[in-house]
């Protein structure tokens, strides 16, 4: 089994600039024109980065987050995901080790593989898929089924249980399967996984076109659901749409239904987010690929409407979704006991938003990412961008160790080592989860793939929606599109473009982030004024190579507060700077004094200080807090000291890297200081 040698940053950055330019090998179009669709999305290796943040992880993603997950899911005295498909194969014997959706963990592993390839065309990872893929296809079933677990139990027991588990992760595992094999032959022209996926999606096909909604309900993560609408666009076989809008109809056609598979209420008549976020927020990105295929505002009204919810009610500060290890449904309030359901990874009551013991799974995390980039497409408005963004840079990079190997299952605001219970997931990043590892290929293959949400093409239209030092270089049939991106965001808010081909009835939209109070863009050095649509700042067609576009955010810091509702927020401040949550840190404060004594008042000036952390670079804010007294708690509750105040020194660092030096207590929420 070949395996990526760790490597140098220096090895990796000149394979991201040889391929920017026109001697790239060009991605097989990836989907067409989706009818409904504002903005399209750009061929897969059609971006580079070329310097600074998201140079820096993807090098990491090549030389540190895919070796690692390859070794963890190809070694069997770690992972049985890939040995799982061997004995499913006959290649070996044993029996089925390790979760139901292990299937899928494979399968988003192969897709950061394939992410890799598309920005790098090293052939070593090309050799790494093609060793495995075979053994894939030779665990399918001759009609298309495959799902390890069941072939391998089915051959040691002789039952039949397909689809017969209501926690079933078949259809779930088939979804990654479809959306990897979509990627796979847009990237390498190859069909092999392809046709894999495309056995399986006619065997659901087939398999939904006979089962009652009982038996079809059995598919508790819809990664199916965005799955389905991929290959639809990848092979336009129109039955795939036809089996997406099936799914969705089904949603809700039984009695038994539950939050937890968000199937109590159907789809239709759905106002509010509720249930498990993963399973939610998938299935939210998926109604919202079929909205951009097939105009249906009873589909797209309640996307709205429950996107409404989520970002007035359920949303943490960094974009996290699901407050509750769990939850009840519906709501508690039912006068029948045995009503109630048990909800895990809940979105809770409008407002629930706990810091200490929130949630935030990872995968619901990126979840959210997924469903804002499908509303913006769907949309070409930018405040779901911002909230992709957000999410991104907090809630999703804070679920992966700087170093790029060590892993997150939940994504507390504040952690505290003297709470007197033990919580169910660790809050020190591990190598691997070994009751859930959902969410390290989850990450790896969302960072592998941030280049293609940098930019999007509209009608005459090309939409920067990302920043980051980058290359774009792609093709709107004859027209060639170049811009080269050059800027120090999410640390710096000048981002420069430099257009090395448009068309000249192309206009350039531009995405003024929401947390930006202004924004001021000079092309070649002289100021222009623009106006804005939909969050972007428009300039209109003459744009011709050469130009230099400058775009300017002021990187104030800025406080932020909750609405009083949230209770564990309540008179409490955060401390943002540009997309970029930040959080004290116990190892930032001297050894006598407790984080949780603490209060910040929101006049506090804070200035910049650079420091790299596990060979990533960082931009600290060092500042001021207030310790008010330093008595020792040994009781519920006690009198209000009047003791003299007096000033801390403190640095604050970005959410996202907590827990990566000396592991200790951390808060995003402050108390604020009058």
């Amino acid at each position: 089994m070949i395996k990526i040698k760790k490597i140098a940053l220096a090895l990796f950055l000149p394979a991201l600039s040889i391929l920017s330019g026109n001697a790239q090998e060009k991605a097989i179009s990836n989907t067409g024109r989706s009818p409904f669709a504002v903005q399209n999305a750009i061929n897969m290796g059609d971006v580079k980065w070329t310097k600074g943040f998201w140079a820096d992880r993807t090098a990491s993603c090549y030389s540190q987050m895919v070796p690692h997950l390859w070794e963890v899911y190809t070694d069997a005295e770690i992972s049985h995901a890939y040995r799982n498909f061997e004995i499913a194969a006959g290649l070996e014997k044993g029996e089925h080790k390790g979760p139901s959706f292990h299937d899928g963990d494979f399968y988003k592993t192969l897709e950061a593989v394939v992410a890799l390839y598309a920005q790098t065309k090293d052939a070593k990872l090309l050799q790494m898929l093609n060793e495995v893929i075979p053994v894939i296809a030779k665990a399918q079933r001759a009609d298309g089924y495959i799902y390890t677990k069941a072939t391998i139990d089915q051959r040691n027991s002789g039952t039949d249980i397909e689809f017969q588990d209501r926690l079933s992760f078949e259809a779930y595992n088939i979804g990654h399967l479809m959306t990897a094999g979509c990627i796979h032959y847009r990237v390498t022209g190859e069909r092999n996984l392809l046709n894999i996926a495309i056995k399986a999606a006619d065997y659901l096909y087939g398999f939904y076109k006979k089962s009652n909604p009982t038996l079809a309900r059995n598919a508790i993560c819809p990664s199916h659901y965005m799955g389905t609408i991929e290959l639809y666009r990848t092979v336009k076989d129109p039955k795939y749409l036809e089996l997406a809008k099936h799914l969705v109809d089904i949603k809700g056609e039984i009695s038994d239904g539950t939050d937890d598979n968000q199937d109590r209420v159907p789809f239709r008549q759905q106002n509010k987010a509720m249930g498990h976020a993963v399973r939610a927020s998938y299935l939210y990105a998926g109604v919202a690929d079929l909205c951009a295929e097939l105009q249906d505002t009873t589909l797209s009204n309640r996307l709205y409407t429950i996107w409404d919810d989520v970002q007035k009610h359920k949303m943490y500060i960094t974009g996290g979704l699901g407050s509750l290890y769990d939850g009840i449904s519906p709501d508690g309030t039912s006068y029948d006991p045995t009503e109630v359901q048990k909800i895990h990874q809940a979105f809770g009551r409008d407002y629930q938003l706990p810091n200490l013991t929130a949630h935030n799974e990872t995968c619901a995390n990126i979840g959210n990412m997924l469903w804002n980039w499908r509303m913006a497409t769907l949309t070409g408005d930018a405040k779901y961008l911002d909230v992709l963004e957000l999410a991104l840079y907090n809630a999703v990079l804070s679920g992966i160790s700087l170093d790029g190997d060590k892993f997150l299952y939940t994504n507390p605001l504040s952690f505290a080592s003297n709470l007197p219970f033990q919580q169910r997931w660790s809050k020190k990043r591990v190598p691997y989860i070994s009751l859930s590892n959902c969410c390290p290929p989850n990450v790896v293959r969302t960072i592998a793939e941030v280049n293609n949400y940098a930019y999007a093409i509209g009608d005459h239209t090309v939409f920067v929606n990302l920043f980051g030092g980058n290359a774009l270089d792609t093709r709107q049939g004859k027209d060639r599109i170049a811009i080269r991106q050059e800027t120090n965001y999410p640390w710096e808010g000048e981002v420069q473009l430099n257009i090395e081909a448009m068309p000249d009835d192309y206009a350039l939209k531009i995405r003024i982030p929401g947390w930006a109070n202004s924004a001021e863009i000079f092309r070649n050095g002289q100021p222009v004024s623009f106006q804005r649509d939909k969050g972007y700042a428009v300039l209109s067609t003459g744009l011709s190579r050469g130009d230099k576009i400058t775009l300017r955010l002021p990187m104030d810091v800025n406080f932020m507060e909750s609405n009083p509702l949230v209770e564990e927020s309540r008179n409490q401040v955060a401390v943002m700077r540009g997309p970029v949550v930040y959080c004290l840190e116990q190892a930032d404060l001297p050894d006598n004094i407790n984080l949780f004594d603490l209060r910040m008042s929101s006049n506090t000036e804070f200035k910049t200080v650079k420091e790299a952390v596990l060979g990533q670079n960082l931009v600290f804010l060092q500042g001021e807090a207030i310790k008010e007294n330093d008595l020792k708690w040994n009781s519920l509750y006690r009198k209000v000291s009047a003791e003299k105040e007096e000033k801390i020194p403190i640095r604050l660092i970005p959410y996202f890297a907590w827990g990566n030096r000396e592991f200790g207590d951390m808060s995003v929420w402050l108390p604020r200081h009058q």
